[in-house]
């Protein structure tokens, strides 16, 4: 079952692919429609601005075959903003349409600035489980990953929260709907729980 990191030039996608030889899985990354048509699974990771990357998705034809991908029943793993780009809008400079693979929206933290909390959310925190998912398997209560963003998803329907985590108030730090699985929290940033995040990916 072959693992494809979509290319579309806005992520670290060399510590994504380290991260999976680690957690024992080979991932290749890719940038072409027909690339993402031929894959059984797929990393959508990202880092940077909402509008800027769905732009440059559907500029290159990569958001037809994303959603393409997804529709077809295929694993879909997203990270960071390639969890954010799923659902239907996101309010980073302006409204801006993501993909809609999920109802909801992308919204900036509002945050207690008296409490010391900053935005952006950066560093490690713990994940609650609301709901189990396959990414999950095996990982201790409470277990801490690494964040670094300023904007959350708000999704329609709470049942595809998978994890909640504090800051100041719960946001939701992960995802999973059926074959579609995503977090907020960058797994390749964070130790050995993001590994094995990844190592269950690759063994679904």
């Amino acid at each position: 079952m072959s693992i494809a990191i979509v290319d579309y030039g806005m992520a670290n996608l060399r510590s994504v692919q380290k991260a999976f030889a680690r957690a024992g899985a080979e991932a290749k990354i890719i940038s072409r429609p027909e690339e993402i048509d031929a894959a059984d699974k797929l990393v959508l990771p990202g880092v940077g601005a909402f509008k800027d990357a769905v732009a440059t998705l559907g500029e290159r034809k990569l958001a037809e075959a994303i959603v393409r991908h997804v529709e077809k029943g295929k694993l879909f793993l997203g990270i960071c903003l390639g969890l954010q780009m799923l659902f239907d809008v996101g309010y980073e400079d302006g409204q801006h349409s993501g993909l809609a693979v999920l109802r909801g929206k992308c919204v900036r933290f509002d945050v207690d600035t008296t409490l010391g909390l900053k935005v952006p959310h950066m560093g490690w925190n713990q994940l609650i489980v609301r709901n189990p998912s396959p990414l999950l398997t095996d990982l201790p209560p409470g277990c801490g990953v690494y964040f670094v963003h300023g904007y959350h998803v708000v999704p329609d329907d709470p049942s595809v929260i998978a994890t909640e985590t504090d800051y100041g108030r719960p946001f939701v730090s992960s995802i999973y709907c059926e074959n579609i699985m995503a977090t907020q929290f960058h797994p390749e940033k964070s130790q050995k729980a993001g590994l094995k995040i990844l190592a269950n990916f690759a063994g679904m």
